[in-house]
């Protein structure tokens, strides 16, 4: 047997492509298994959108290799996009790239970025793959723990009571995934000027800041955040695109040029038609948001109140795809999931996937039809 490399021992598979296997011999078994685990939008993108991919498939490029960086006209759509919904002006030569879905920029980064033995700051709770991918370069982990009495935000000055000299890279993740939690302007500006004093690389990863969000935000928005950070976004939320993979990355030209050297070796440009697309949702008009959050709101009060039926509490002004709920205080997170998805045919998403500040609290997903969540409350109840 030929031994797989070393790095391969670092992580394990990924949470949900187990659980899933497992969800789907209980549906195979004919278990009516209701699944509000996963984020995956069933919504369908905008009608321009799927016109524009199909009416692209006859252009004489549309087959051919793309270019490393996108088509100009989708850097200029990104562009125009950040300028409209942040305020933020970004040049769409050499400040955007185009990638294929956000999840990439992640590995992208952290391959232009971290040597081994880098230290990274990564929150807890937060998106499970910022650890993974850490370990997968050789970096170290430096988890920094959230908690719902700070409102879910870094507490910088006990971070500035901890060795930093050997951190490179800080994630963050706002509006935060999973609990839901929006920055205040003062949260950006503490962060950006943590960077520059500690020359700590941030990225903030901001994929929902559409859903059920009236105040979006960009980390670039703050001045001089450009000397310090990147922001990671994507069009999977925003507009029901999650199959597509069109994600981006928006910094200072010198940051992106140097992941521009990783990516360029690991793939061979985004399909024409995807692009195409993709430029047509950017150019949707604010009504668009306005349809979608009024299809998450009617959901999420079914959420709410499929949350109560289990005894658990909420946050009425948390944000996002989904409910971030807290168990009674006797109960596990893990324990409580696997028993509801045996007695009740649900699942719902731990929260210790997370890390572990995320124990006692469980994550419902809102990519269910009110039909779905109506059945799940009445099972419940």
């Amino acid at each position: 047997m030929i031994e797989v490399a070393k790095r391969l021992h670092t992580v394990e598979e990924y949470y949900f492509s187990r659980k899933l296997r497992e969800v789907g011999l209980l549906i195979a078994s004919g278990k009516p298994i209701i699944n509000l685990g996963i984020g995956s939008p069933d919504l369908q993108p905008p009608q321009k959108v799927i016109d524009a991919i199909s009416g692209s498939l006859g252009d004489a490029t549309a087959h051919k290799y793309q270019g490393y960086q996108g088509l100009p006209e989708l850097r200029e759509a990104i562009s125009s996009f950040y300028k409209a919904q942040f305020s933020v002006n970004m040049n769409a030569t050499n400040e955007i790239l185009p990638l294929m879905g956000s999840k990439e920029g992640i590995m992208h980064i952290s391959m232009a970025y971290l040597n081994e033995g880098d230290e990274v700051l990564i929150p807890n709770p937060g998106y499970p793959t910022y650890q993974a991918v850490t370990k997968l370069v050789g970096a170290k982990i430096m988890t920094y723990d959230l908690d719902e009495s700070t409102n879910w935000v870094p507490n910088i000055k006990e971070l500035e009571q901890t060795d930093l000299s050997n951190v490179k890279l800080m994630w963050v993740n706002y509006p935060h995934m999973p609990t839901g939690a929006t920055p205040t302007e003062t949260v950006f500006e503490e962060l950006v000027a943590f960077g520059k004093r500690n020359n700590i690389l941030i990225v903030n990863d901001n994929p929902y800041s559409f859903v059920l969000n009236d105040n979006p935000r960009s980390i670039l928005s703050v001045e001089g955040a450009k000397d310090v950070c990147l922001e990671l976004n994507s069009l999977s939320k925003t507009f029901n695109m999650a199959g597509w993979r069109v994600g981006m990355v928006l910094g200072n030209s010198e940051h992106i040029s140097n992941i521009l050297k990783v990516k360029s070796n690991m793939d061979s440009g985004m399909f024409y038609g995807i692009q195409k697309g993709a430029i047509e949702a950017l150019k949707c008009s604010n009504m668009w948001f306005v349809t979608l959050n009024s299809v998450y709101k009617r959901r999420r009060d079914l959420v709410w109140e499929l949350a109560e039926a289990l005894n658990c509490t909420y946050d009425k002004n948390a944000t996002g795809l989904f409910v971030w709920a807290k168990l009674p205080a006797y109960l596990k997170s893990e324990e409580f999931i696997d028993l509801v998805l045996k007695e009740n045919h649900i699942f719902i998403t731990p929260g210790t996937i997370f890390g572990s500040q995320g124990e006692g609290y469980i994550r419902f997903s809102l990519c269910a039809s009110t039909e779905i969540l109506e059945e799940a409350i009445a099972r419940v109840k």
